[in-house]
């Protein structure tokens, strides 16, 4: 009886010690997976001119075909039409999800929400004014890991500071 007591209270401490072992291998994972969050991405860039009132859409990597255009409704970004924020020095944050192989139509922001029905990709492709619009390109994280997203971003930009930036193009 005296050895399965002691075998007992071993085997409890032991499993004791493992679990706050767990329970410290746990909580790591979770703060290694908030470094996998996902949500919007914060994308500043500029343009060979000013396509700010345009509306964009991504073409494939060969630019022959439209991969991502958005509904007539899905042109607002917080109930307004998203045209991009603009940031110092000509960079403009994103508020519509753009990537390198972003290029604009001729329409405006606001001409596009009023159509009657969103137009086809062949009728896009036709608007199509520049498929290379894009100076340079970076990834700045996630919105979210912002507090004052555009303060904070044009204090970066103001002092040439983008190297926790991820160059894009």
């Amino acid at each position: 009886m005296g050895r399965f007591l002691t075998l007992s209270t071993v085997l409890l401490i032991s499993g004791v010690i493992i679990s706050c072992g767990s329970a410290k291998k746990a909580e790591n994972m979770n703060s290694d997976q908030k470094a996998f969050l996902s949500g919007p991405k914060a994308i500043i860039y500029q343009t060979k001119m000013d396509y700010s009132k345009l509306v964009p859409v991504i073409l494939s990597e060969d630019k022959k075909s439209i991969e991502s255009y958005p509904d007539i409704k899905d042109v607002y970004f917080n109930e307004r039409l998203a045209y991009p924020t603009q940031l110092n020095k000509g960079y403009l944050l994103d508020n519509r999800g753009i990537n390198a192989n972003v290029a604009f139509i001729k329409l405006t922001y606001e001409e596009y929400s009023k159509l009657p029905k969103t137009p086809s990709q062949e009728e896009l492709m036709k608007m199509i004014i520049d498929a290379q619009p894009i100076v340079s390109m970076y990834s700045c994280g996630l919105r979210s890991s912002y507090q004052d997203i555009g303060n904070e971003l044009n204090t970066k930009i103001d002092i040439g500071d983008f190297s926790m930036f991820e160059k894009i193009k």
